[in-house]
Order: structure tokens, then sequence, then C-alpha cells
């Protein structure tokens, strides 16, 4: 592999791209439609670009903070210009965009999937470029993966019903709580443990609604678990422990969607689960070759 590509790969944290594949499987069960194959590759491979298009301008805003606080990352320590990185992360947005439009367009799904694909560009922007010493970029961050949900559910013809509102309010509290506990990374003690009492919210939310199966159930434990592993990473001593806790808590995303789509009654909603469950070993075992964070 090439040393580009090598530093295109750290840019993009391709490692935590299963999640995305997972959030699209989800926003499209809970639309009430039934997953299919093709169409949740391709639009995979849409919100894939643009969530590598989001990490490459995120840190191209960030570049000036990196290079006081994180002088390894790939532009402050020269490995690549500002400008390519701007113009690679723009460019993955725009093709991210116009892959959901043109299947919108062959599938006769109307302007709405193409429309929503703008609004999560235009989020995924503002949240580069402001979440620095700004209190809301939680919940920013949140409705970024909130309007991949959107998109996928548009994309695939499904409504945005009930089911997509509660998962997206679910998603939304669950990405707060990371978000927030993220934003203390580089720091040496956790002053937002509150943060946690946001992912409380999917817990509730889901709590004794119907399962599919043994598989809801089991997606259920499996999150709690995740979730309660990282409590105790953060509430322990090692000097890793915050950057442990937000990559495991990223890969519990694929855990959060699998518990919605066991929940979603489309037909095949246990297998969807079950793959959706894949993310999280997954994204853990991509994270040892390419840092999450």
């Amino acid at each position: 592999m090439s040393s580009r590509a090598r530093v295109y790969l750290r840019l993009g944290r391709v490692s935590n791209l299963p999640t995305v594949w997972t959030n699209v499987l989800c926003g499209m069960a809970l639309s009430g439609s039934a997953p299919r194959a093709l169409e949740v590759a391709l639009v995979g491979f849409a919100m894939s670009l643009m969530y590598v298009g989001g990490m490459f301008l995120n840190d191209a805003f960030d570049r000036g903070i990196d290079a006081r606080e994180r002088p390894e990352r790939p532009i402050p320590s020269g490995l690549v210009s500002a400008r390519e990185v701007f113009a690679v992360g723009y460019g993955l947005l725009g093709a991210g965009v116009l892959i959901v439009g043109g299947h919108a367009y062959v599938a006769n799904r109307g302007m709405a999937p193409a429309l929503a694909s703008v609004l999560l560009a235009g989020a995924i922007v503002l949240y580069d470029a402001w979440h620095k010493g700004n209190p809301l970029s939680p919940a920013l961050m949140g409705a970024c993966r909130v309007l991949v949900y959107v998109t996928a559910a548009l994309a695939a013809g499904g409504q945005l019903g009930s089911a997509v509102l509660a998962g997206g309010v679910a998603l939304l509290f669950y990405l707060i709580g990371l978000t927030a506990i993220a934003k203390q990374e580089n720091l040496l003690a956790v002053r937002s443990l509150w943060a946690l009492g946001f992912m409380a919210v999917p817990f509730l939310a889901t709590l004794g609604a119907p399962l599919t199966g043994m598989m809801g159930t089991i997606a259920y434990g499996a999150l709690a678990g995740c979730v309660i592993h990282a409590v105790r990473l953060l509430r322990g001593t090692r000097k890793d422990r915050i950057p442990r806790a937000v990559v495991t808590l990223i890969a519990g995303i694929s855990l959060l969607d699998a518990v919605l789509i066991a929940r979603s009654g489309v037909p095949g909603a246990g297998g969807a689960a079950a793959l959706a469950m894949l993310g999280f070993p997954l994204t853990l075992a991509m994270q040892r070759v390419v840092r999450g964070t």
C-alpha cells in the first residue's frame, strides 16, 4: 500500500465505516421497507463516501488546533496539504449526493432522497467547521447520523413514519453522549460523565418493545454490555481509557442499529439484525488497523 493511501485511510477514519453501513440497513428497516441487498450496497456506498468526506473536512478545518495538540496528524505533520484534503472532502460529499440522486431518479423515488442527502452534506460541513467551542456540537453530530437514517429510508422508498422518528431520537441521544465524551479524548480526566445519561434514552425507548425472536434480545444485551464496558473504562485509571471507551461506543452504534431493526417488524428483521450486529466486531477489528478517532 502506498504512503498516500495510508494517509487517506487515516484521514477518512475508515475503520468506522461498518457503523455507517448498519445505519443504512436500519434506516431502511425502520421505514417499513424490507432491505434489498443491491439498494443497501448502493446507498451504503454513497453514505460511506460522505462519511469519509466529512472526516477529511474535519481534519482540514481542525488543522490549526491539531498543529498544537496532535502534530502527528497528516496535515500538521506535512504528509498532505490542507488544500488537497479540502478538495477530496468536498468531492466525496458531492459524489455521495450524486449517487443518491441518481439512484432516486432511476428507481423513481422522487426528489426527497437527493434533498435529504444535500441536508446531510450541509450538516456534515456545519459540524466540521463549527464543532470546536460549540456546546451544541454533540447534537449536530447526532443529527448527521439521523440524516443517514432519513436518506436511507427515502432512498428505499419507505415512509418517514413514527418508527424512523423514534429510532432517530434514540440514535441522536446515543450520539450526543458519545460525542460529548469524545470531545474530551485528549484530557487526562473525564469531566462529563453526565453525558452517559443521554445513552439511557435508547434503552428506555426500546424497553418493553417487541423484539424479533432471540436475536433482538441478544442485540439488546450486547448493547447494554457495550455501554457498561465503556463506563467501566471511563471510571478506571488507564491513561488511554477515554480513547478506548470512545472507540467501543462508536462500534456500539451497530448494536443500537441491530436493536432497532429487530423491533421494526419488517420481513427478515431477525436476519438483518444479526447482520447489523456483525458491524460491532468488524469495527473493533478495523480500528486495530486504522484508528477510529
